[in-house]
């Protein structure tokens, strides 16, 4: 199976991420705005991330996919950035610095969402 590195490495973050959205949703509550259900936006947001990293793994399904990872990347940034602002008030700086640093990492992943699009 010839996938390309970084398509692999986008599918490894949304395995990951849309696991820990399913283990431990609480991590992911916060940054939900009131008006949605939580637990069920936090829970469906893991269940996507899944379906997109199992699709970017298959040549067969990596171009629709890529375009589902750019959706949903681009529809979870403004949560990003909100747990950005809400993390200036943590005690913990790793968390604090962690959540600043995984914005610019967006791009990236973006551009590699992109590439599978475009490669089918």
């Amino acid at each position: 199976m010839n996938i390309p590195k970084d398509v692999l490495g986008l599918a490894g973050i949304f395995a990951v991420s849309g696991t820990i959205h399913l283990v431990k949703p609480e991590v992911f509550e916060p940054i939900v705005p009131a008006f949605i259900p939580a637990r069920e936006a936090v829970h469906a947001s893991g269940v996507v991330e899944l379906v997109c990293a199992a699709g970017l793994m298959s040549p067969r399904t990596r171009g629709i996919a890529g375009w589902a990872s750019v959706a949903l990347l681009a529809g979870v940034f403004p949560a990003n950035v909100k747990m950005a602002k809400d993390a200036r008030r943590s005690k913990k700086p790793a968390y604090r610095y962690g959540t600043i640093a995984r914005l610019p990492l967006q791009v990236p992943m973006i551009r590699s969402a992109l590439k599978a699009a475009r490669a089918s």
